[in-house]
C-alpha cells in the first residue's frame, strides 16, 4: 500500500518534485561554493567577459553594442556574443543591488545564475526518461546526471558562460525526439535549437543532428510529417526572433561564427524545405528519402556558393593565429589529444550510455518506444563521436548519455535489489550504481600511474590560479588607471577586478590584437616597446610560470618574455612595488 502510494505521487508530481530536487541541490552548490563566490572566483575568461558585458549594459552601454571598450582601448573588443545570456545575470544584479550594494549583488548573481539552466536540464532529462524507461525512472536520471562531472562544471555557481544554457536546451532537445506527440516533440526541438543558436554557434552541430534525425523519421514514416512541420517552423521562426532580438551590430555582416545573416539564412530555407517535404509528403518511402536528400544538397550546395568564406574556420582568423593560438585551444582538440586521466573521466559515460540505449534498443523491438529509442540512441551515438572531433562536446555528450545509463541501471538494479543474499542486495548494488554511473572512472584513476599530474603542470596551474585572484590583482588599484600590457588569458580577469584596461583577451575577432600581444613577447624589446606604446600602454604585467609565458619561452628563446624571465629588464622598464608575496611582476613602460 505505501509503494503504490509512493509511486503515485512519483508519478503524478514528477514535475513539483524535480524542481525540489533541483532547488536543494541549488542550495547545496551554493553553500559548497559560497567562498569563491564570495571572492567572484569566475573560473574562466569567458565568465569574467560575461559579467563585462553585463556591467557595460546596466551602465548604459547600448542593447545590439557587444563591443568590450576596455580592451584595445579606445577601438575596443569585438565579443561575437548575444545579450540573452545576459539576462538573469543583470536582472538578480538589479534585483538584489538596492538590498546588498552592486559589489554583493554581482556575487550573488555570479553564483545563482548558472544553477536556473540546471532546473531546465533536470526537467528535460526527467521527461525522456519517464517516457522511455518508466514514469517512476526520472530520480534516476537526476542522480545520474550530478554524476555527470563535465556537465555539471557548466552549472556550478561562479560559471555565468553560456554553455549552461545551451546544455538546456540540449536537454529540451532530446526531450522533444522522444516526445509521443509529434507536433508538440517537434516545436520544442524547433525552438530549443533556435534558442541554442542564438546564444552560440558551439551546439550547430547537435541542432544539425537533431534536424537529421527528425528528417529520418519521416522517411521512415509517413506520420512524422506533423513533427518535422511544427519542428521546420520552430527552428525557421524561433531563429529569426532570436536574431531580431539578440544579434548585436556586428552580427548584422556575413560573419560565420555567430547567428548572422549566414546562419539565419540557413535555418530559414532549411526550415522552409522541411516544412515543404512535410506538407508534401508522399506514400512511397523512397520519394520521401529522395525529396530529402534533395533537400540536403541544395542546402549544402547552396550555403557554399553563397558563402564560400565559411566552408573554412568558422573563425575566419588568418593562418598565423590559427597556427599559434587557435589550433592549441586545449578544449578544441579531439578527446585522444588530451592526458589520458582527463580522457577517462569525460569518455566513460557516453560509452556507457551508447551501450545502454543499444541494450534499450533492443528490448523494445517489439514495442511501440522502438522508434523513440533507436531516436536517442542516434543522438547518443553522434554525440560520443562528436568527442574524436573536439573535447568540448564531453559534456553534452555526458549529457545525452544520461537517458541510455538509465535504461540500463532500470535493468539492472531490481535483479540486484531482489536478491536473497544481503551482500548482493548492498555491495552489489553498490558497485553496479558506480559502474551504470560512470563514477567509477574517477575512483579508479586515483589508482593507476596516470593519475598524478606533473610538477610543470600543477606549478603552470598554481600560477594560473593565484595570478588571477582577488590577492593578487587588487593591489593593482593603488595606481592611477592605465592601460596595462598583459598575457592574452589574463586581460579579462584583469579588467573585472581592477580599474585598469587591458591590451587583448581570447576572441578570436580581434586576431590583430592578439597577435601583437604574442608579437611582443617573442619578438625584441624594441619590438615590444613600439607595440606598447602604438596601443597606449603604460604598464607591463606578467605572471610567471602561467601557461601562457611558457608558451612564449618555448617558441622564443632569447625573446623580449624569456629575456624578461632571466631578469634581463631593459632600462626603460622600472619595475613598481606589489605586495611581498604577490605572484605578479608589474613595471611602468617609458617612451
Amino acid at each position: 500500500m505505501v509503494s503504490a502510494r509512493s509511486d503515485t505521487l512519483l508519478d503524478r508530481y514528477w514535475v513539483r518534485l524535480t524542481l525540489l530536487a533541483w532547488v536543494l541541490t541549488s542550495l547545496w552548490f551554493l553553500h559548497d561554493r559560497w567562498a569563491q563566490m564570495q571572492f567572484l572566483s569566475l573560473p574562466d575568461t569567458d565568465d569574467n567577459m560575461r559579467l563585462m558585458q553585463v556591467r557595460a549594459l546596466l551602465n548604459g552601454q547600448g542593447w545590439y553594442d557587444l563591443r568590450q571598450y576596455r580592451m584595445n582601448p579606445p577601438v575596443g573588443f569585438n565579443i561575437h556574443w548575444s545579450r540573452l545570456v545576459d539576462l538573469p545575470i543583470a536582472g538578480m544584479i538589479l534585483l538584489f543591488r538596492p538590498f546588498f550594494g552592486v559589489p554583493f549583488a554581482e556575487k550573488l548573481a555570479c553564483g545563482i545564475a548558472p544553477l536556473l539552466p540546471l532546473s531546465i536540464a533536470m526537467l528535460g532529462l526527467a521527461a525522456t526518461v519517464r517516457r522511455l524507461v518508466s514514469p517512476l525512472a526520472w530520480p534516476l536520471a537526476i542522480v545520474f546526471l550530478l554524476c555527470c562531472p563535465a556537465t555539471m562544471l557548466m552549472f556550478m555557481p561562479e560559471r555565468i558562460d553560456h554553455h549552461g544554457w545551451q546544455l538546456a536546451m540540449l536537454s529540451l532537445t532530446v526531450a522533444g525526439l522522444s516526445d509521443p506527440k509529434g507536433p508538440r516533440g517537434g516545436l520544442i526541438v524547433g525552438l530549443a535549437s533556435a534558442v541554442s543558436l542564438t546564444i552560440g554557434l558551439e551546439m550547430l552541430p547537435f541542432c544539425a543532428g537533431a534536424g537529421g534525425i527528425i528528417a529520418l523519421r519521416w522517411v521512415w514514416d509517413r506520420a512524422e510529417a506533423p513533427r518535422m512541420a511544427t519542428y521546420a517552423l520552430g527552428l525557421s521562426g524561433g531563429s529569426a526572433l532570436g536574431y531580431a532580438g539578440f544579434a548585436s551590430y556586428a552580427n548584422s555582416v556575413l560573419r560565420c561564427d555567430a547567428l548572422t545573416p549566414v546562419w539565419l539564412s540557413v535555418m530559414i530555407v532549411a526550415g522552409a524545405l522541411l516544412f515543404l517535404l512535410a506538407r508534401v509528403s508522399p506514400q512511397n518511402r523512397a520519394a520521401r528519402l529522395a525529396m530529402a536528400i534533395v533537400a540536403a544538397l541544395v542546402i549544402a550546395a547552396g550555403f557554399a556558393l553563397v558563402f564560400p568564406q565559411c566552408l573554412g574556420r568558422p573563425e575566419q582568423v588568418s593562418p598565423e593565429l590559427a597556427r599559434t593560438w587557435l589550433a592549441n585551444v586545449r578544449e578544441a582538440k579531439p578527446i585522444y589529444q588530451h592526458p589520458l586521466r582527463n580522457a577517462i573521466t569525460v569518455v566513460t559515460l557516453p560509452i556507457i550510455g551508447v551501450i545502454g540505449a543499444i541494450v534499450a534498443t533492443w528490448l523494445a523491438r517489439r514495442d511501440r518506444k522502438l522508434v523513440n529509442w533507436v531516436t536517442v540512441l542516434l543522438f547518443t551515438t553522434f554525440a560520443a563521436l562528436m568527442l574524436l572531433w573536439q573535447a568540448r562536446a564531453g559534456p553534452g555528450a555526458q549529457l545525452l548519455a544520461v537517458p541510455g545509463a538509465v535504461a540500463l541501471g532500470w535493468l539492472i538494479f531490481p535483479h540486484l535489489l531482489g536478491s536473497r543474499w544481503v551482500l548482493v542486495r548492498v555491495a552489489g548494488t553498490v558497485a553496479a550504481f558506480l559502474i551504470v554511473s560512470g563514477t567509477f572512472a574517477g575512483y579508479l584513476i586515483n589508482y593507476l600511474p596516470i593519475a598524478k599530474p606533473s610538477a610543470r603542470y600543477t606549478r603552470v596551474n598554481r600560477a594560473g590560479g593565484s595570478c588571477s585572484s582577488n590577492y593578487a590583482l587588487r593591489p593593482l588599484d593603488r595606481y592611477p588607471a592605465a592601460t596595462i600590457f598583459t598575457f592574452v588569458d589574463l586581460g579579462p580577469r584583469l579588467i573585472v577586478l581592477t580599474h585598469h584596461d587591458a591590451v587583448a583577451g581570447p576572441y578570436h575577432r580581434n586576431g590583430d590584437a592578439i597577435l601583437d600581444v604574442q608579437h611582443a613577447f617573442t619578438r625584441s624589446p624594441a619590438t615590444f616597446r613600439a607595440i606598447a606604446k602604438r596601443h597606449g600602454a603604460t604598464l607591463l604585467l606578467v605572471c610567471p610560470n602561467m601557461a601562457e609565458s611558457t608558451v612564449y619561452r618555448a617558441r622564443a628563446r632569447g625573446g623580449f618574455y624569456d629575456q624578461l624571465a632571466h631578469n634581463k629588464v631593459p632600462a626603460w622598464l622600472e619595475q613598481l612595488p606589489l605586495p611581498a608575496k604577490s605572484p605578479l611582476r608589474l613595471w611602468r613602460i617609458t617612451y
